[in-house]
């Protein structure tokens, strides 16, 4: 058996830094990964999807060249040529990381599958090999052993259990990304982010899109008004949507005009079913966790209902001297807060400091175009929370700026406390919605009051000064 000080499983945004920095301090660590270096957001998530949102985005700009008096010819999209870009930056994004890991002194990469044999023990199956004349190595099982062990293994999509589910090919987040052709008509359940940015994004690609969502808005977690503005921007992009609809059934056949097959989605909704009838299915449902393999009894380690790893507001698990981090943990599944992880341990493992997870902003955006940049409390949550609250919102098209772009599509809402004047929480969706997002979480970081940016200079005309009048909305 091979011993470490540190075992690392899972190389994803929390993981990987966290190798790097405990090898330096010159421990001996060993990273265990599965697939391939850089998790989720690398290789499945951020960096793919906002990379081909990109492409999408261009394609709808040069649609729209007329609305600016720019004449252009017919608009086509190469899908092999988005996806190869994509691929392209996944490939950089990740190469990089590797090396990186791979010439790191006190730090072994280890490309294989982890399960615990105990407390402290894990075998590991490592991957197999392409020798040179195409064949393929024997698995070989490798025993490794770690005074501290760090979870990262991440989720991967959830497939809902649906009558004739089976017999459908589906997509889902990931092999949506894989296509070389446009969906003729894209089928989506799921009305959460990751079904709004793919079915924008393909919708600008050109395919026909239909959104069927079981909840009475979109973005469940928004307040009524954003979820009803973002909505209106999908439904003014041509896209479907079907709300309080609760898929229950799918089927699959040969289409009348023969070749490709279609698939029927059957939802019900106002106590009548309904079909949608496309060419591919998206399902866009949540993710699970990746706890499947790794024996996590052997080792102490408890989970709750749905598989995640259960941990204190440090870090640590049910067993000692093993720690989960990143989505594993059941957290906000952000690439900011896996990083944030890692600084936590970081902070704790390197530098006896006592860092928690508690009370932690969690700062979001949305990718959808205009984006919806979201940070502290929305108005329901406050009202749920019975915090006291004055609430200022206006429409995009109030923004000198967006209308000089023609960007403005969306609104921004903020909430401020009434005795402090304090920042409690905002909504931006807008052009750069994103962005504006984190100016205002900038000053609820420096605990300003409100008035500092009613009454601010901000160069004339930018998006920043938006706030100006914005907080001057504040009753």
């Amino acid at each position: 058996m091979k011993n470490f000080e540190y075992i690392i499983i899972g190389s994803g945004q929390g993981g990987t830094p966290l190798a790097l920095a405990l090898a330096r301090a010159g421990k001996r660590t060993a990273l265990v990964e599965s697939t391939h270096v850089g998790g989720t957001c690398v290789n499945e998530g951020c960096t793919p999807t906002k990379t081909m949102a990109a492409s999408a985005r261009a394609a709808y700009l040069a649609r729209r060249g007329a609305d600016y008096g720019i004449n252009t010819g017919d608009i086509t999209v190469d899908l092999k040529k988005v996806r190869r870009r994509k691929r392209d930056i996944v490939d950089s994004f990740r190469g990089g990381s590797q090396i990186r890991l791979e010439q790191q002194e006190n730090l072994e990469l280890i490309m294989g599958t982890a399960r615990f044999t105990g407390a402290k023990t894990l075998e590991v199956t490592t991957a197999d090999s392409i020798r040179k004349d195409k064949t393929k190595t024997d698995n070989t099982k490798v025993e490794i052993g770690g005074e501290t062990i760090i979870i990262d293994t991440g989720t991967r999509p959830a497939l809902p259990w649906l009558e004739g589910i089976e017999q459908v090919p589906c997509l889902d987040s990931t092999s949506i990304m894989e296509l070389g052709e446009e969906p003729e008509h894209l089928l989506i359940i799921g009305g959460g982010y990751i079904g709004l940015e793919f079915g924008q994004m393909f919708r600008r690609f050109g395919s026909k899109v239909t959104i069927v969502q079981r909840g009475k808005q979109l973005l469940s977690r928004e307040d009524e008004d954003i979820a009803a503005e973002v909505l209106k921007i999908l439904q003014e992009d041509g896209i479907e949507v079907h709300l309080q609809s609760r898929t229950v059934r799918v089927e699959s056949a040969k289409s009348a005009q023969g070749g490709s097959r279609e698939i029927s989605l059957f939802f019900e909704k106002g106590g009548e079913v309904h079909k949608a009838a496309g060419s591919h299915l998206l399902l866009a449902t949540g993710r699970r966790p990746n706890t499947d393999a790794l024996n996590l009894e052997a080792a102490g380690v408890k989970t709750n209902g749905r598989g995640f790893i259960l941990v204190n507001d440090k870090l640590e698990t049910s067993a000692p001297g093993i720690y989960a981090i990143g989505d594993i943990n059941g957290g906000p599944a952000f690439t900011h807060i896996s990083y944030d992880d890692f600084r936590i341990l970081k902070t704790n493992l390197l530098e006896g400091g006592s860092a928690t997870t508690e009370a932690r902003t969690v700062p979001y955006t949305v990718f959808i175009d205009p984006q919806l940049g979201r940070v502290g409390l929305s108005e329901k949550e406050a009202a749920k929370a019975g915090v006291e609250y004055r609430v200022a919102a206006m429409p995009m098209s109030w923004v000198t700026r967006a209308l000089e772009l023609d960007e403005s599509r969306g609104m921004m809402k903020v909430l401020v406390d009434p005795m402090s004047e304090r920042i409690l929480g905002c909504a931006v969706l807008a052009i750069e919605g994103g962005e504006i997002m984190a100016m205002l979480q900038i000053a609820m970081m420096a605990q300003l009051p409100y008035s500092v940016l009613r009454d601010g200079i901000f160069a004339h005309p930018t998006l920043a000064e938006s706030l100006n009048t914005l907080f001057g909305q504040v009753g």
